[in-house]
């Protein structure tokens, strides 16, 4: 009888071990990675260069005026926030407000505008000139211009997945990477190199969401979580069964 349980207990171990091993492993090479790595570098901090704020002396008009600018052409539910950005120099209104039919339930999606903060009058969305300016503003110095896209939707797997769209995409050669420009928040967003991506997906390996990557209830982690912790109880409990002093007490 003794001998037939411990042959279970053995095999179950076993079949265990080697399923969940595959994800220990990934775990701990994510791990490793993520230990190994300065997050700001992988952040692109270290890509980035000091960018210059208003001066103390700009004149501007009242927001109020930009609200009305925008009142006058968009149909607004209600405003979310008013900032003072800047962009390329200028004082610019970024507006976030709602808009929407009574149907539309609770708000979910916040609309972006840009105003000249001198003289309240709306302004169109970023062109790619500016982006492109925007962009090589946040870059170190003597980097070399790649590529330029026009980005209006991203999957799931993007590097520019849950941020303002319509963007700019703004590659550099030379420091390999990309820097991303919203069109209509008239900001930069984010920068992303290989580093980065590295990270990304080894992170994704270690929530194992496969679609968002930062979904920790995902059914995979919690299936994978509970077979971990019968792994380690099995391993403990065939320690215990093989230990000698464990038979001798069984035995007496």
């Amino acid at each position: 009888m003794r001998k037939n349980r411990n042959y279970y207990i053995r095999k179950t171990h076993r079949y265990l071990g080697v399923t969940m091993g595959i994800q220990f492993l990934l775990w701990t090479i994510g791990g490793l990675y993520f230990s190994w790595n300065n997050i700001d570098n992988v952040h692109g901090d270290h890509l980035r260069k000091s960018v210059a704020f208003l001066q103390p002396d700009l004149q501007v008009v009242s927001p109020s005026l930009a609200i009305q600018s925008l009142r006058s052409e968009k149909a607004i539910d209600s405003i979310h926030s008013v900032h003072l950005i800047r962009v390329l120099d200028k004082p610019v209104y970024q507006i976030q407000y709602f808009k929407g039919h009574s149907g539309e339930g609770l708000h979910h999606h916040v609309h972006f505008a840009l105003a000249d903060a001198t003289t309240g009058a709306l302004r169109k969305p970023l062109t790619q000139q500016e982006a492109v300016a925007i962009a090589q503003e946040q870059i170190i110095h003597n980097a070399k211009m790649g590529r330029v896209e026009y980005v209006e939707r991203v999957g799931k797997h993007s590097e520019y997945r849950g941020r303002p769209l319509p963007a700019y995409a703004v590659t550099f050669d030379e420091p390999a990477c990309t820097i991303y420009v919203a069109t209509e928040t008239g900001t930069y967003q984010t920068i992303r190199h290989n580093q980065w991506r590295a990270f990304d997906f080894l992170w994704m390996l270690h929530t194992m969401d496969y679609e968002g990557r930062d979904d920790f209830g995902n059914i995979a982690l919690r299936a994978f979580s509970i077979f971990g912790l019968f792994t380690v109880c099995s391993g403990f409990l065939l320690f215990l069964v093989s230990a000698t002093w464990f038979k001798k007490k069984i035995a007496n």
